[in-house]
């Protein structure tokens, strides 16, 4: 008899998923019924039996397997086989799947428990209160503490059945960043921009100082001096005058 055919048995039995620490109880108080021959098994001796047990299983290709879920192990019976085993128990009613924001918002909680409704809020840019309903009462969810903050709001993490709902032996099975950062992602296009040849240049403008010193722009454009504006319109002044003055003809002849 080996300690894998022990455990084995126990699992077989087992009401429920085992962990490594229950199966270390159960074959320690072994002893008083006359199992003392694994009474001080230790906790990798049971690891590495368990491990050599489901490579066992699954080489034989049976309609079941051993599986460690949520750090527990306990027999599966394979995907193959749903049809009757959902015969035999009953076909119970799925609940519905879990929508696109309630499974963002429970990534963001898988990645970085514990936090708070506000630090998820803050990652998805929308308020969570209605998706943290529905995965609290899924039990995928639940309260692990209050932050060290203003007020001490709650914070949150993942449950045993998460792991136990989405089949992983614990939350290191989760895809690493460096996983996730393989995922294509579609990048949006950069806004067409019109370039710097396109753009009609500024006209410059001209101080005070050069105003009145009459000097020309770097554009080429004689400046206008003010000082012969005013010569100017005192020359057709003097000219209107003059034309004032000068007597008509008849003016003459009268004269004259």
């Amino acid at each position: 008899m080996e300690l894998k055919d022990v455990l084995e048995a126990i699992l077989f039995s087992a009401q429920k998923p085992l962990t490594v620490k229950e199966l270390a109880a159960i074959c320690a108080d072994a002893t008083e019924h006359g199992g003392r021959e694994f009474a001080k098994a230790k906790p990798r001796e049971i690891s590495e039996a368990l491990e050599m047990l489901a490579a066992e299983h699954e080489a034989a290709a049976r309609s079941f397997r051993l599986a460690c879920v949520a750090e527990a192990w306990q027999f599966n019976s394979e995907p193959g086989y749903a049809p009757w085993i959902k015969a035999l128990i009953g076909q119970k009613q799925r609940a519905p799947r879990l929508s696109k924001p309630a499974l963002e918002t429970l990534a963001i909680i898988a990645y970085r428990q514990p936090l708070t409704r506000a630090q998820m809020e803050e990652i998805r840019g929308v308020a969570v209160d209605g998706v943290m309903g529905t995965l609290l009462e899924r039990e995928l969810v639940e309260v692990t503490g209050r932050a060290d903050a203003p007020g001490r709001p709650q914070t949150y993490g993942t449950t045993q059945f998460f792991l136990e709902h989405f089949g992983l032996r614990s939350l290191e099975e989760l895809p690493n960043a460096a996983e996730l950062q393989q995922i294509p992602v579609t990048k949006p296009e950069a806004p067409v921009t019109a370039g710097d040849d396109t753009t009609e240049p500024e006209p410059e403008q001209m101080s005070l100082d050069e105003v009145n010193a009459g000097t020309q722009p770097a554009n080429g454009e004689p400046a206008a001096n003010a000082n012969d504006e005013e010569e100017e319109e005192d020359e057709f002044v003097d000219d209107e005058e003059e034309e004032e003055d000068e007597p008509t003809p008849e003016e003459a002849r009268q004269t004259s």
